[in-house]
């Protein structure tokens, strides 16, 4: 007895279903090896966190609204674990499906390209939150951390992850082999995150280095997140907000046009 073919499934506007896969995919891989992609960057923290504040003593930052160095250091010693991390999840779960030769995984489902980069970018954006949720709560204990706005927080917590999550999503398409990973780890992600006012405030900086900092938009995504703790910011938080949006908006443009060509990921 013949059994009458299966028509063709339709998925409408979104594939749902094929998201919601891809999204849990990208989760449960970080959180598989949560040792290493959740336990280390806190302990790497911690470890920043003491040096710095042995090192220089829990004096009052300049021009920080004289809140403690401690207190100063850790909003950006907490963001600066959520973004590597975030940059991390995306870039090395491309870089790895290509070397492996499994990126047609990804490819051939019916995702279009905009829902191939939600998928990977959402992964990063999660292992981003929650390694900063981690990591605050084993600050608490050593830095009494106060909350000014937990709105600025959030906003700047998800942002700066998307930011670095789409970053990831451009180097890994990028990238042929782990080298050139590796090249944007070193060489853009590494200096800017240390380039952006994580262990000083700008203002202390002479020109025309600090007009430099200014164009750093991983300096906003920094001190916006700060701002939400301590109430003060180098810049106004709404500026540092629109620059976030509108670098967001151009990576997210620029994944979605190299998933679109192809571009490196098929033979």
């Amino acid at each position: 007895m013949k059994h009458a073919p299966l028509p063709p499934r339709r998925y409408g506007a979104v594939n749902w279903l094929g998201l919601q896969t891809l999204v849990l995919r990208e989760i449960r891989r970080f959180a598989k090896v949560y040792t290493q992609t959740v336990a280390a960057p806190v302990v790497t923290t911690l470890l920043f966190l003491a040096v710095f504040v042995l090192a220089l003593g829990n004096s009052a930052a300049p021009a920080a609204g004289g809140v403690a160095f401690a207190e100063f250091l850790a909003p950006g010693l907490i963001m600066m674990a959520m973004t590597q991390n975030a940059f991390a999840n995306t870039s090395s779960s491309i870089v790895i499906a290509k070397v492996q030769g499994n990126i047609v995984d990804s490819l051939m489902p019916p995702l279009s390209a905009a829902e191939l980069v939600v998928g990977f970018a959402s992964g990063g954006i999660v292992r981003g939150i929650v390694v900063g949720g981690v990591t605050a709560a084993c600050v608490l204990p050593f830095v009494p951390l106060h909350v000014h706005s937990a709105g600025w927080i959030v906003f700047n917590g998800i942002m700066a992850s998307m930011l670095l999550s789409l970053l990831g999503v451009a180097g890994g398409v990028w990238s042929e082999k782990f080298d050139h990973i590796a090249a944007v780890t070193n060489f853009v992600v590494t200096p800017l995150a240390f380039l952006s006012g994580t262990f000083y405030t700008v203002d202390r900086l002479p020109e025309p280095w600090h007009l430099i900092a200014l164009f750093n938009p991983f300096f906003y995504m920094i001190d916006g997140f700060r701002y939400g703790f301590i109430g003060h910011a180098d810049a106004h938080p709404w500026i540092g907000a629109a620059v976030l949006v509108a670098t967001n908006g151009l990576l997210g443009l620029l994944c979605l046009q190299m998933f679109r060509r192809g571009y490196k990921l098929r033979a």
